[in-house]
């Protein structure tokens, strides 16, 4: 582990340990652009940009772009963007949570994402993401959304004992509508108990029963500092408890969940940041440097806030008019900008050597990883793949190759999504890590300062590179 490694890594645990979802991720992205000068402006409003300056918006609180406006900047100037993704398969609260079976108050879930549900039983489970609630002010209501939190853990989904289940070494194959449902409490108890649950609103769903445990919405009112009824609605997820941490015999790896995108946005976020940090960052700047950290891409990014909407598209049109109005120069911007589509990347498994193709095998410590595939799985080509390339050469950062073999599927990611909607040259790249979707993953300290440090000086140095690029001429 390297010295700049060391300066990088307890940030980046700290920001996973700050993100159980989406919704912690933005809203920590928020402060560290806070700090680092980024001025927020909304997309309901006019924007008024200056060249020189750092801006941020939100879309759903859980999708953020951060841009910093070159210095020499004109409209019709490129874009250099990074994007990545905030969400992480999960188990999520349904509508309707409340489930009452032998004797034990459970919370209804869904499942998100193509998690490894298994690595989720016999864990200490919580709950986080936002609640709407309602606020009376001089005989007038006004709605918000709170995000919340439970730090102690709450639930847990047990497994079935041997005994009861003796082939289970065999393949434990799991009901995702069955077996994946939390138990909160036992009813003896909350009978016990019952004061506390009796403060619970009046929460009636259409045939009368309750939708949720009075227990569950008391937990979350006394968290937020309302009142259970003042809880209009939520988006709330099972978060595992175990913290974020640097491991291994030799502190090399970082054992965390939602690494898958966590890793990629903070890296980017960070290489942003310190690349826009000092008076001088953008005065030989041309373009315009960009972060996008988008929601649902792990259920195919189709959402007002995903990489499938015109949230991209809107963002690059409307800085380019904010410098000039002739409506063509945001054709000509595209044209001149480029995308790094970062996302996780599969490290060679060393108990499952057979999965990877021979001679396309990442390893942990190795660098960042191009994404390759024939069938426009990823967006890479030989002239994105080049460019990322030719930066990790100039500061002698690790990189490799990954290509799936020909008898499995191959996964994707935003690259092909925005390379087509768009119409923006993309590359794909990732870290690679082991563990991918599971409730605990893990990947290689190294590699997060590789990923950063490349990011850096791609947004450093890709105006300079490009100018030497002649392809469509």
């Amino acid at each position: 582990m390297g010295k700049e490694a060391s300066s990088v890594v307890p940030d980046f645990v700290a920001f996973l340990n700050a993100s159980p979802t989406a919704f912690h991720a933005v809203d920590e992205s928020k402060r560290l652009l806070r700090e680092a000068g980024y001025e927020q402006v909304s997309e309901r409003e006019d924007w008024n940009l200056e060249a020189g300056k750092k801006y941020f918006f939100t879309r759903n609180h859980s999708t953020i772009v951060a841009f910093a406006v070159g210095k020499k900047y004109v409209a019709g100037n490129g874009f250099h963007i990074v994007g990545a993704h905030t969400d992480s398969p999960c188990l999520k609260l349904k509508p309707v949570t409340m489930v009452s079976k032998g004797g034990c108050l459970q919370v209804g879930v869904q499942t998100y994402g193509g998690g490894l549900w298994h690595t989720w039983f016999d864990r200490d489970l919580t709950i986080a993401g936002r609640v709407m609630i309602r606020e009376e002010n001089d005989g007038s209501a006004s709605y918000s959304h709170r995000l919340v939190r439970l730090e102690e853990p709450i639930m847990r989904i047990p497994t079935l004992a041997i005994h009861l289940d003796r082939g289970v070494n065999d393949g434990f194959k799991v009901n995702t509508q069955t077996h994946l449902i939390p138990v909160l409490a036992t009813s003896i108890m909350a009978e016990m108990n019952k004061p506390a649950a009796e403060n619970g609103p009046e929460d009636v769903g259409i045939v009368g029963k309750p939708k949720h445990q009075p227990l569950l919405l008391q937990m979350l009112a006394n968290q937020i500092g309302c009142a259970p009824g003042e809880i209009c609605d939520f988006e709330l997820q099972a978060c595992d408890t175990q913290p974020s941490v640097v491991a291994g015999a030799l502190k090399e790896f970082v054992f965390s969940g939602r690494l898958d995108n966590l890793c990629m946005s903070f890296c980017s976020l960070k290489a942003l940041i310190d690349a826009t940090s000092s008076e001088s960052s953008l005065d030989d700047e041309t373009g315009v440097r960009m972060v996008a950290l988008f929601d649902h891409e792990e259920v195919g990014s189709n959402s007002a806030q995903g990489a499938g909407s015109p949230a991209m598209f809107d963002a690059l049109s409307r800085i380019t008019s904010c410098f000039g109005s002739d409506p063509n120069l945001i054709q000509k911007a595209i044209q001149r900008s480029f995308l790094v589509s970062a996302d996780m990347a599969h490290a060679l498994h060393p108990n499952y050597m057979e999965k990877h193709e021979e001679n396309h095998q990442p390893k942990m410590h190795g660098g960042l990883v191009i994404k390759h595939n024939a069938n426009q799985r990823y967006a890479t080509n030989a002239v994105t793949s080049f460019v990322f390339r030719e930066i990790a050469q100039k500061h002698d950062l690790p990189i490799q190759d990954f290509v799936v073999r020909n008898d499995m599927p191959c996964g994707s990611t935003i690259g092909p999504i925005l390379a087509s909607g768009v119409g923006i040259r993309t590359v794909d790249v990732g870290a690679p890590q082991l563990s991918m979707h599971s409730i605990r993953e893990m990947c290689a300290v190294d590699d997060v300062n590789h990923s950063y440090e490349h990011f850096k000086a791609y947004f450093q140095e890709f105006s300079y590179l490009d100018a030497k690029i002649a392809v469509d001429m």
